[in-house]
């Protein structure tokens, strides 16, 4: 009990005090976490929507691998990242590992298929007459498509908060293909497992309650965009 009070009082006099240091790796996980959020919603809106209006074959293997994609383990998709990226493999020569740079690779891919999902499922559950009844009053396809993602924002507000969690809480892909370096790549969850190897249980509870902290606030945010666009 003793060290969880330890690790409470320690947190508040780190956020008190303004450590440059911890509050640097605070923003580095917002910045690569934000990014691979982004990007992850940017590709998820353009597949889910593929996949929720178009039949072709193979439909159900593609929602299959979205699927399963959402539940893929952080530490494959740093193996998988960390091979490409890697100054041996296919993207070597861009000298990315160990980069910020990388870690957004890898959170993308964690991220990607939550929001994927999320949206395929939100748009599948529309009318089946409403794109027909936009195209009749002479919606373009990007009207079209910007028009149902409207009507869907609810669900994609979620999907956001979904792939956000899932990437800035993600810890074995960042630490292989970030390397935890210090003032480069070090994120609040691998600070955590720095912090625990040394036997710092203190300072692992502080960084581990500003995480918390951090996806709280993001999401009371977005939930409350959520609620207020649905009382409008």
């Amino acid at each position: 009990m003793d060290l969880i009070l330890d690790g409470i009082r320690e947190a508040f006099r780190i956020m008190a005090s303004g450590d440059y240091s911890v509050w640097e790796i605070a923003l580095r996980s917002v910045i690569v976490s934000g990014t691979a959020t982004a990007i992850a919603l940017l590709f998820g809106i353009a597949v889910g929507a593929t996949l929720a209006f178009n039949e072709f074959p193979g439909r159900n293997l593609a929602f299959s691998l979205v699927n399963t994609g959402m539940g893929l383990p952080p530490v494959v998709v740093g193996l998988m990242v960390a091979i490409v990226l890697w100054r041996s493999g296919p993207l070597g020569d861009f000298r990315l590992i160990y980069t910020p740079t990388a870690m957004i690779v890898a959170q993308t891919v964690i991220a990607a298929p939550i929001v994927t999902g999320f949206t395929a499922a939100a748009l599948r559950n529309l009318h089946p007459q409403l794109r027909s009844q936009l195209y009749g009053l002479g919606a373009s396809r990007l009207q079209m498509l910007w028009l149902v993602l409207w009507e869907t924002k609810l669900p994609l507000l979620a999907a956001v908060m979904a792939g956000f969690g899932g990437a800035i809480s993600e810890i074995g892909a960042s630490i292989m293909v970030g390397g935890n370096l210090a003032g480069e790549t070090r994120i609040l969850t691998t600070a955590v497992v720095l912090e625990v190897s040394r036997g710092q249980f203190a300072p692992a509870i502080a960084l581990s309650l500003i995480l918390l902290t951090l996806i709280f606030i993001v999401n009371l945010i977005l939930t409350t965009v959520q609620q207020q666009e649905r009382r409008s």
